[in-house]
């Protein structure tokens, strides 16, 4: 089912909760500039394995309201908090994909990672996100042609083949966003980066990262594997910035192991 949670004064965020009575709780955050759709080959098959899964549009994105501010780590990790304690979420796992890894991340440091159970991180955006050069490029297209723009991420998403009605449903989601809100979030991946929050991560942490990965390089989830204690990285040799997708079987089993134990 569907609703929306506000998390400030004007702004509420659309939350999809499926299996809301499921064993286990998986709390999913959506990459840039995509919403909670793009894990729809998790959706099809865990709730049936008895997982409660939920996904969040971020402000900006998706069905949540687009305001014209708050795009920074901070208030979206502020944001994710605000659904955790309206829905008053205990002993999850929080999956973030790509700019949503950075959001998860940033999450568990300013908030002690409260109910927090399990981190999943995949194809995080951390340390950092995108260089000032590939920033420029997509903050110039965003304003002068932003459907070209989405194209060319969705092309350079996948290692995968995918078909051209694949490609339409992937380069519609980002359409659902605002510009402004696309182009907030270009300047955060651009000038934030995350540091000192990987020293308080203390829940046992899954890292998933395609080897083909042209946005985010695999280099950087070796570094996330290298400064998270006790965490467990897991290549994903046929994917590139997807492998909720490319590789979804595999994907979905190794989620499901991991958060069995």
């Amino acid at each position: 089912m569907g609703y929306f949670v506000s998390v400030e004064s004007g702004v509420n965020l659309y939350v999809e909760d499926l299996n809301p009575t499921g064993e286990k709780t998986i709390l999913f955050i959506h990459g840039w500039p995509l919403n909670h759709k793009q894990f729809e080959y998790q959706f099809n098959v865990l709730p049936e394995r008895g997982y409660r899964c939920i996904g969040i549009d971020w402000r900006g994105f998706g069905q949540s309201d687009k305001p014209m501010s708050g795009y920074d780590y901070n208030r979206l990790a502020d944001d994710i908090a605000s659904v955790i304690t309206t829905l008053q979420l205990e002993n999850f796992t929080l999956a973030g994909h790509s700019t949503g890894g950075a959001i998860a991340l940033r999450y568990m440091a300013r908030y002690n990672g409260y109910g927090v159970r399990n981190l999943v991180l995949i194809d995080a955006a951390a340390p950092t996100g995108f260089t000032p050069e590939t920033a420029a490029k997509f903050l110039k297209e965003t304003y002068n042609d932003r459907p070209n723009m989405l194209r060319d991420v969705t092309d350079s998403f996948f290692f995968q083949y995918i078909t051209k009605p694949f490609s339409e449903w992937f380069f519609q989601m980002g359409l659902e966003a605002a510009s402004w809100s696309t182009a907030a979030i270009i300047n955060t991946l651009k000038d934030e980066k995350i540091e000192t929050e990987f020293q308080t991560i203390y829940v046992p942490t899954l890292i998933i990262h395609g080897i083909h990965d042209q946005v985010i390089p695999f280099s950087q989830a070796k570094i996330i594997y290298e400064k998270i204690k006790g965490s467990k990285l897991v290549a994903f040799h046929y994917s590139g910035h997807g492998p909720f997708w490319e590789e979804r079987e595999k994907f979905n089993e190794v989620l499901i192991d991991f958060t069995s134990r």
